[in-house]
């Protein structure tokens, strides 16, 4: 099954080297291109793209505020962000909008490539180095009250896998370490999005981190 990309970036030479890169490969095509975010929320709408590749920063309408529009209007597509600098502010409100990750701009062809392929699986990526920092920048942020009520609904079980999952382990090395099989692991994440509320791991992950389950230092480096 061929993966269906939407592009949006306000520089066309970004677009057109991204672009290149994508319908190169024969399982990705390129459905569409947008100057800014207004244009791609448009555009999603239209030719419903399997992921969508955001610049975080466009005219008219940024790449934070499309992420949230399209996860507030239930599209299925998955969104990465793209952004030249790591800017923490921007792409932690990105992956509390909805996104499934981020990448830079200067990503090699080829994992840009597999980032697409990842969330385009219903996985999200966890792994740049600026998504852990940005991570433990912002523990603990959420203030006093405001814990969702679906915490105290996990089971302990899930709780340890809603940790693991922050720590940025994959649901192979989860089953590993808590001895279970992958398609329970793989039941004990839906499971917990579903309490929380939560669209993927990537939110499920934030919110762990802002809640302080788990807390800077404590956890594998991302890398």
């Amino acid at each position: 099954m061929t993966i269906r990309v939407l592009l949006a970036d306000d520089q066309a030479l970004v677009r057109a080297g991204f672009a290149m890169i994508i319908d190169s490969r024969d399982d990705l095509e390129v459905v569409g291109e947008a100057g800014d975010g207004i244009e791609a929320v448009a555009l999603a709408h239209s030719v419903r793209p399997d992921v969508v590749l955001l610049d975080v920063r466009m005219p008219r309408m940024d790449g934070i505020e499309a992420a949230r529009q399209l996860a507030q209007a239930g599209h299925p597509a998955r969104i990465i962000m793209l952004t030249t600098f790591d800017l923490d502010e921007p792409v932690f409100a990105a992956l509390r909008a909805g996104a499934s990750g981020f990448l830079l701009k200067d990503t090699k062809p080829d994992d840009l490539v597999a980032a697409i392929r990842v969330v385009a699986g219903g996985e999200a990526l966890l792994a740049p180095t600026v998504t852990r920092r940005l991570l433990d920048r912002f523990a603990g942020s959420l203030p006093s009250g405001a814990v969702p009520a679906g915490l105290a609904a996990l089971t302990e079980r899930e709780t340890e896998v809603l940790t693991l999952v922050a720590r940025a382990l994959s649901n192979d090395e989860i089953a590993e370490q808590l001895t279970l099989s992958r398609a329970t692991v793989k039941t004990h994440l839906s499971a917990i999005l579903l309490k929380l509320g939560l669209r993927d791991r990537v939110q499920a992950a934030v919110l762990a981190y802002e809640v302080g389950l788990v807390r800077p230092g404590r956890h594998r480096p991302l890398n």
